[in-house]
């Protein structure tokens, strides 16, 4: 028996390489953070993979924290950030409101509806997002925000890289708190 110390670290990533973080560490900086952005996004999907109804467990009361509220909350801060704040679309939120603003939380629950719904807005938004940079002349591009006034492409960019890092080291806690797994 081997009685080297294990850090937690050797449990949760094996030995095989999943390609979220592949992208070249250097070059252009519209690559750069596109890349980092993408893989964020694939750790939000691979967090929640394999479940359906548990989405919308809860963390722990009186927390409405779920995994289906990470997705839906995410979807509409996409939906703010690239479609109404830089492409300067009309386009209110799709699960808050100023009378519920909550609601991307409070309003996830276990139904197979709701949770395709959910799935079905999150990619909307990532696909008119990802456009959107594709487009965008350079990051430069700017939009104006209610909460920050100007604020440019490359901004929102780092914005949302910071978002989806914060909220899958919540999706981390409530993966494993639903089934075990951990370092997906």
């Amino acid at each position: 028996m081997d009685d080297t110390p294990r850090r937690r670290r050797s449990e949760i990533f094996g030995e095989e390489e999943d390609g979220r973080f592949a992208f070249p560490a250097v070059g252009d900086e519209r690559a750069l953070l596109t890349g980092v952005l993408a893989a964020q996004r694939s750790t939000l999907e691979v967090k929640c993979a394999g479940l359906n109804a548990e989405l919308a467990r809860r963390s722990a009361e009186p927390s409405t924290l779920s995994l289906l509220g990470l997705v839906r909350h995410l979807a509409d801060m996409e939906r703010r950030w690239f479609r109404t704040v830089l492409a300067g679309r009309e386009a209110p939120a799709r699960f808050s409101s100023a009378e519920d603003p909550d609601g991307d939380f409070d309003g996830a629950a276990p139904d197979p509806e709701v949770i395709a719904g959910a799935w079905r807005a999150w990619r909307e938004e990532v696909a008119f997002a990802d456009a959107y940079i594709a487009e965008a002349p350079h990051l430069d591009v700017e939009g104006r925000d209610a909460w920050r006034g100007r604020v440019s492409l490359r901004w929102v960019l780092i914005h949302m890289i910071e978002e989806y890092a914060r909220h899958n080291g919540h999706a981390d806690l409530l993966r494993e708190r639903i089934d075990g797994a951990r370092g997906l």
